[in-house]
């Protein structure tokens, strides 16, 4: 879709459970899921304690909610190995790469007008 069929797209009144703008906003719209995933960007795998060493004020409890909706919506995969003790690391999926442009496009937008 070019921006010109975007432009045409958002003025058409669609419902808004076919918007791909309102989806995506929906998944983005929780308090930690944009941070969990700029921190996975950052680092391609990390462990949880890390996940939560970096998230300054989450909780286990809202983290492990975080990635798990996550996991389910194939933006972060969660890999086990079976050591002892258990290890577990969580990395982006192709999809969950492919958000750096939107955080990209939000950096310039910022630096543009919050500055």
């Amino acid at each position: 879709m070019t921006f010109e069929d975007f432009q045409e797209y958002i003025k058409n009144e669609y419902p808004q459970e076919n918007c791909p703008v309102l989806k995506t906003l929906e998944l983005l719209g929780g308090k930690w899921t944009s941070r969990v995933i700029y921190e996975l960007e950052k680092s391609n795998q990390l462990r949880f304690g890390q996940l939560k060493k970096n998230l300054t004020g989450i909780t286990n409890t809202m983290l492990s909610a975080t990635l798990k909706t996550l996991e389910e919506r194939g933006i972060v995969e969660r890999e086990q190995y079976n050591e002892v003790p258990l290890r577990v690391e969580y990395s982006l999926t192709e999809a969950g790469k492919a958000m750096l442009h939107i955080y990209y496009e939000m950096a310039k937008w910022g630096s543009t007008y919050l500055t």
